[in-house]
């Protein structure tokens, strides 16, 4: 992997919002189609969003950039838990992982997996006993990966999409 990895700063709203767009085509363009995809990426990834994202206080916001040229190439983003529903039977809270993509031109060069490494140690050193994510049934990639770096699907849920339900697998990993 060529890649570094440094803190997301409100000023790469845009290039994460076009890793978003090109990852989400990618992965969810057969499952959920083109307009939804883009009516969905349009919607939480807006600037002023992802702004808020990379400020949160209980949050990290991390984005993988390669040389100049080619710039952001992905982001991951975790929020730990508030204790309630999200506690652990340890006492430690859950955080939760709401985004992590990478381009899909880089997709299996370990972009991904040094993201999701740096978010895990970031949740350990804040205390959290586990990570929690989701991620649609129908995502191939997404549950192939999650799967080789220890995520048990631990329940299941229905999401809507732009007026289509989807299954959602809830995945799992002890930290």
């Amino acid at each position: 992997m060529d890649a570094t990895i440094r803190d997301a700063t409100p000023e790469d709203a845009s290039a994460v919002r076009r890793v978003a767009r090109k990852s989400w085509h990618a992965a969810y363009d057969d499952i959920l189609g083109v307009e939804t995809v883009d009516s969905v990426v349009d919607d939480w990834y807006d600037a002023e969003g992802l702004a808020r994202s990379v400020r949160r206080d209980d949050g990290r916001f991390l984005v993988a950039e390669s040389s100049p040229d080619a710039g952001i190439v992905g982001f991951a983003q975790a929020v730990l838990g508030d204790g309630g529903a999200n506690a652990a039977t340890d006492g430690s809270t859950a955080a939760e992982l709401p985004r992590i993509y990478v381009h899909p031109d880089r997709w299996a060069e370990g972009v991904g997996s040094a993201l999701l490494d740096r978010i895990e140690s970031w949740c350990r050193e804040e205390g959290a006993g586990r990570l929690r994510l989701l991620v649609l049934a129908d995502n191939e990639v997404g549950n192939a990966f999650y799967e080789a770096r220890g995520y048990r699907t631990v329940g299941s849920r229905e999401s809507e999409f732009e007026g289509q339900t989807v299954t959602d697998y809830v995945r799992e990993k002890e930290l």
